[in-house]
């Protein structure tokens, strides 16, 4: 129980870090394209190869089925293995087809794996930026996926669904009304 609890603080830290880190850096870059008071953004940044740079690189879950659940959204999501490792963490890093942003998918036996079914979506979910929002989840649902709500569209105009992969780790789909990354 107290395990339990521990992990759940950590994951709402977490949580909390990433939303005020990405919303700190969005609110440097809002509008910005090219230089803006000696800061280097976007593909300028990419050209400099400057020293000391900070990139969001992957985020790690632990899962029961690393090897199930990367084979699933490669089939069904376009992602690539970069990397995998032996049993029996069976550590997996996928990559978006763009090669943007990876997530590293594991099974860490001395841990408890997260019941990701009884958590919240808006607790933790994984994001993925798309074209067709109901081409997309009538796709996912028909490979196993679980919808949670409707399409609906937020008061900004993005388009947005919710589901559960097969193992239950929310995933939503977002098409923005205006893009907030740069698009590869």
């Amino acid at each position: 129980m107290a395990r339990k609890f521990r992990f759940g603080l950590l994951l709402c830290a977490f949580v909390i870090f990433t939303v005020t880190l990405v919303a700190g850096c969005s609110k440097m870059n809002a509008g910005s394209t090219g230089q803006d008071n000696n800061r280097v953004v976007g593909k300028e940044l990419q050209k400099t190869k400057r020293k000391g740079r900070i990139r969001l690189e992957h985020v790690a879950i632990n899962v029961e089925d690393p090897v199930g659940m990367a084979k699933w959204y490669c089939q069904n999501l376009g992602m690539k293995v970069v990397r995998k490792g032996p049993p029996p963490v069976n550590m997996h890093f996928i990559s978006d087809s763009g090669g943007n942003m990876m997530l590293e998918i594991y099974h860490n036996p001395p841990e408890a794996v997260p019941d990701y079914t009884s958590m919240d979506p808006l607790l933790l979910h994984i994001a993925f930026m798309v074209d067709d929002v109901k081409g997309i989840r009538d796709k996912l649902i028909t490979a196993g996926a679980t919808p949670v709500g409707d399409v609906s569209i937020t008061s900004s105009g993005d388009e947005i669904a919710m589901l559960r992969d097969p193992w239950g780790v929310a995933i939503q789909f977002v098409k923005r009304a205006e893009p907030m990354l740069l698009h590869k």
